[in-house]
């Protein structure tokens, strides 16, 4: 997004307070389900990326360990898979590259860090992997979080980070599950659709791009079992990490 666009979104959310996304960003704004090259993100020297999430993110990062560009830092997944094609692939320009996601995580739980674990890094470059959970403990668990709240909270969230981060570049992933595969039965449906929907809709909103994750599940399991890529439905194997950082990578320019 360009440079205006994102003064003009800081202007109005400190002169009018939170306004909805659309009325800040009308027409303008865009989510894809295929990233083109007028889509992708440019990186800049120096830029600052960030990794953000639950469990699908973490992958037994070191949490004690905040430096950039660390292997331990950034965990087993597609996080680090992302990060060491970027690392490899623009050496020139200095990235600095972290993994904050914490597994089990909803959008509370990131509200509750977001100051410590987004907000002080200040990343350029933003990431978010958050959803499955939000629905997944109203199956196990209990939990009363509703898709409107979901949505609703989410977007609190992304309003806080453009004030202070007028210029961050997002890239927003769809919560995704394979159906019929470990923990995801038919319980699941068509409940969680909404919380993809509300995902896309708030890639939209928020002028980030969209990783389709659910399609991309989907359309591998013409070349393999659903267990193939994520052994439990949800957490991907090797092969589906490595398909989801090659996803994350065709963002960048």
């Amino acid at each position: 997004m360009n440079t205006n666009r994102r003064s003009f979104i800081k202007k109005s959310i400190i002169g009018t307070g939170l306004l909805s996304g659309a009325s800040l960003l009308g027409n303008e704004v865009f989510a894809h389900e295929s990233t083109s090259s007028a889509s992708k993100i440019s990186l800049n020297n120096d830029d600052i990326i960030l990794f953000q999430g639950d469990s699908i993110t973490d992958v037994g990062r070191d949490r004690n360990n905040r430096n950039a560009n660390d292997t331990g830092a950034l965990g087993h997944g597609y996080a680090l898979l992302a990060a060491s094609q970027l690392l490899n692939k623009y050496p020139a320009k200095n990235l600095k590259v972290y993994n904050t996601g914490i597994s089990g995580n909803r959008v509370p739980d990131l509200q509750k860090r977001w100051q410590e674990d987004t907000l002080a890094i200040k990343p350029t470059v933003l990431s978010i992997l958050i959803g499955v959970n939000d629905f997944w403990r109203t199956i196990d668990r209990g939990a009363q979080t509703t898709v409107d709240e979901y949505k609703s909270q989410y977007q609190q969230l992304l309003h806080e980070t453009l004030q202070k981060l007028p210029n961050v570049k997002l890239i927003i992933g769809e919560p995704f599950a394979v159906k019929g595969v470990g923990h995801i039965t038919d319980a699941w449906y068509p409940k969680f659709l909404a919380y993809q929907e509300s995902a896309r809709d708030i890639a939209k909103e928020f002028g980030g791009i969209l990783i389709p994750y659910q399609k991309i599940f989907d359309n591998a399991q013409k070349s393999a079992p659903g267990a193939y890529w994520a052994a439990d439905g949800v957490h991907p194997t090797l092969a589906g990490a490595q398909m989801m950082a090659s996803a994350w990578m065709e963002c960048i320019k």
